[in-house]
C-alpha cells in the first residue's frame, strides 16, 4: 500500500457489510478495523440524497471521531419501474426499525403490477483521510427481481434478485461469485486500484 499507512477504519455498524468488505479486501493484503476495535459507534444519520453523500458523511465522521483514515459504504437497491426507488432508503424502505423481511415484502408488493422487473444494486465507497478531500468509488450490479425468495446466503434483498446469466439469485451465489460481480466488489476493487497505483 503506497497511499495509506497504518490502520484503516471501516465505519459500518452492519455486520454483513463488514464481513463482505473484509473478505473482498483480504486477497489484497488490506486489513480493516471494525468500529468496535477502537470503541467507535458509527451511528451517523444517513440523510443525504445520494449514496455518495451518505458514504462521505460516514467516512468523514469516522475520521473526525478516531483520527484514523476511514472507509465507509453506502449502498442499496434501485428498481427501474419504480423510478429507481428505494435507492438511498433501501435499508429502511418499510420504515423504522429496519427489517429485511418487511423491506422485501414492500418491494415485492410495489413491483407486482409492473412487467419491468429490472433492479440494480448500487454502492459507493468513500475514503476520508487527514488533511485530504474525501474520495469515492462506485459499482452497479444488475439483476431481475423475483417474487419468491431463493437461497440462504447474502443479506437484505439478495434472495429476491436473480442474476439472469447464472439462473441463480444473489443469495444462491457463493461468497466468491457474489464478490466477483457485486456492486461492493466493484467499488472496493476500484479503491484498491487507486491505493496501489501511486
Amino acid at each position: 500500500m503506497t497511499r495509506l499507512s497504518g490502520r484503516l477504519l471501516l465505519a459500518t455498524g452492519n455486520a454483513h457489510k463488514l464481513r463482505e468488505v473484509v473478505e473482498i479486501l483480504a486477497p489484497f493484503g488490506i486489513d480493516v478495523l471494525p468500529p468496535a476495535a477502537v470503541g467507535y459507534r458509527p451511528d451517523v444519520i444517513e440523510d443525504g440524497d445520494t449514496f455518495e453523500a451518505n458514504a462521505i458523511k460516514k467516512a468523514v465522521a469516522g475520521l473526525a471521531a478516531t483520527g484514523l483514515p476511514t472507509l465507509a459504504d453506502d449502498s442499496g437497491i434501485e428498481a427501474r419501474a419504480l423510478g429507481w426507488r428505494p435507492g438511498v432508503i433501501s435499508a429502511r424502505y418499510a420504515g423504522e426499525p429496519c427489517d429485511d423481511a418487511a423491506n422485501n415484502r414492500k418491494l415485492c408488493a410495489e413491483l407486482a403490477g409492473h412487467a419491468d422487473k429490472y433492479v440494480q444494486y448500487r454502492c459507493v465507497i468513500a475514503l476520508s483521510r487527514p488533511g485530504e478531500a474525501p474520495l469515492t468509488w462506485s459499482g452497479v450490479f444488475p439483476g431481475q427481481h423475483v417474487a419468491q425468495s431463493r437461497g440462504e446466503g447474502g443479506f437484505g434483498y439478495d434472495p429476491y434478485v436473480l442474476v439472469p446469466e447464472l439462473g441463480r439469485t444473489v443469495a444462491e451465489l457463493s461468497s466468491a461469485d457474489k464478490h466477483a460481480r457485486s456492486h461492493r466488489g466493484q467499488a472496493l476493487r476500484a479503491f484498491v486500484a487507486w491505493l496501489t497505483a501511486g
